[in-house]
């Protein structure tokens, strides 16, 4: 216990230095779920996978990724079913930065969409990757 007490900083700070060590992998971890650009791209040509946009319009028409479709966030669990009808296709959801395709993937998959999967970095990490987009 003398140790310790003697020894406090020298302790608080190998703790410091052993969470700053395990930190990224944390992070990285709360992002798992999340599709990486290229992964959704695999998806898109090989699998036939649906790229639904939960952006608003405004955003849409700014820019998209090609092929997407646009079902606003708020409107997802009524619209989403007549726009994608086959629930047995890969469904990725994008937005501008993968916070919103994150709730909608939630919403898809209570939906059935069990192959629902969110752009980790929405549309920003698809432009870091040189992807092309579209406008409308």
């Amino acid at each position: 216990m003398k140790f310790l007490i003697d020894n406090w900083m020298l302790i608080s700070i190998a703790l410091a230095s052993g969470g700053m060590l395990v930190w990224p992998m944390i992070s990285s971890g709360m992002n798992a779920g999340a599709l990486t650009p290229s992964g959704a791209v695999q998806l898109i040509n090989r699998e036939k996978a649906v790229v639904v946009d939960v952006c608003d319009e405004g955003e849409f028409a700014a820019g998209h990724l090609t092929g997407a479709k646009n079902v606003p966030l708020n409107e997802l669990e009524a619209k989403l079913p007549g726009v994608v009808k086959n629930k047995t296709l890969p469904l990725i959801l994008v937005c501008a930065s993968g916070a919103r395709s994150s709730r909608a993937v939630a919403i898809a998959k209570k939906l059935g969409y069990e192959q629902a999967q969110s752009l980790g970095g929405g549309l920003k990490a698809w432009k870091e990757a040189n992807l092309p987009i579209e406008k409308a």
